[in-house]
């Protein structure tokens, strides 16, 4: 059972298990809130910890933390990594714009006739980043040889 643990562990720690870790919760979260469990699920979400329901806690502490260290990794590319100079700034920054302004695009074009969910356009622009990253740990090829995607 321990080499297990230390396995588990160790690809964990690693970029792609961090991208696998994401899609098997997502994916999770996804089946549990739409199965017969789904009031369980949205109750554990309403419970209230230290003065504040687990939903609060996650959107209002765990998603400002992910985006600050997403702006920290951001920033250090800018300066000495593979987004230090303008010519290699604009294939990134055109993918970022569309990968806001597709998925918006999508939900207001499926929502558009609803007044009550057509403000919700901004969720999809912004949970699309820690997808993107989940998915660049196990395919791009400078991660491959960090990691044990493939």
């Amino acid at each position: 059972m321990l080499p297990l643990f230390h396995s588990l562990k160790r690809h964990a720690a690693s970029q792609a298990g961090a991208g696998v870790i994401l899609m098997i919760s997502a994916t999770a979260a996804l089946i549990i809130a739409n199965s017969a469990a789904s009031d369980v699920y949205f109750g554990t979400l309403q419970r209230y910890v230290a003065g504040l329901s687990v939903l609060h806690w996650i959107n209002d502490a765990l998603m400002a933390v992910f985006f600050l260290l997403v702006g920290l990794e951001i920033k250090r590319e800018f300066l000495t990594g593979q987004l230090s100079s303008w010519p290699r700034r604009t294939l990134p920054a055109f993918a970022a714009v569309g990968g806001m302004a597709v998925p918006a695009l999508f939900y207001v074009g499926f929502n558009l006739n609803d007044p009550e969910t057509i403000r919700g356009w901004a969720i999809p622009t912004a949970t699309d980043i820690a997808f993107a990253l989940g998915a660049l740990a196990c395919s791009a090829p400078a991660f491959r040889h960090r990691s044990r995607c493939s």
